[in-house]
């Protein structure tokens, strides 16, 4: 996830013109052979230019993963807090379940943890042998905080890709500390 969050912010911020690419997702986020992820499919993005910010998102993107409003910044970091979501949770945005609920994954994740994060995620993160460690557990929380903090429903109240990419690498480093 780090490496699809530098991804996202080189397209933001390593340019005077933000780009801005309107479809990410999983299907969106490659792997190559060192198990180092790649974003691709840029046939939606746009380089965001005054002119062209009012363009609405409705047609753009893949339901589940858009942000409704003006195509911005603020949009790419909404869908990847919700691939975040998915990573940890092993749950799609239209997960049936959630669905019917009438509840969109956030909201499910805010709903579903009873006192500790580590309710919410997958099984497959820890399995049941695996000793979840007071460190482990303050990632967990600290990832799920993340994509909550991406996925706010104000879109000027979001984070950017800089502060994620920033969030990402102390989580790592909190993690790999002996």
């Amino acid at each position: 996830m780090l490496d699809a969050a530098m991804g996202i912010e080189y397209l933001h911020h390593g340019h005077v013109t933000p780009i801005v690419h309107c479809d990410l997702n999983p299907a969106n986020i490659l792997l190559d052979d060192d198990m180092v992820s790649h974003v691709g499919d840029f046939g939606i993005s746009k380089i965001l230019a005054v002119s062209k910010s009012t363009a609405y998102t409705e047609t753009l993107g893949t339901l589940g993963y858009i942000a409704q409003g003006i195509v911005s910044t603020n949009g790419d970091v909404y869908s990847y807090g919700i691939v975040l979501m998915e990573v940890l949770t092993k749950r799609r945005p239209t997960d049936e379940e959630i669905c019917n609920e009438n509840l969109d994954l956030r909201k499910w994740i805010m709903q579903s943890f009873s006192g500790s994060m580590v309710d919410v995620i997958h099984d497959n993160l820890f399995p049941k042998e695996a000793q979840i460690t007071s460190k482990s557990e303050i990632c967990i929380a600290s990832m799920v905080e993340l994509a909550l903090d991406c996925t706010m429903e104000m879109s000027e109240s979001r984070i950017t890709m800089k502060d994620v990419v920033k969030r990402l690498n102390k989580i790592k480093n909190t993690f790999l500390e002996r």
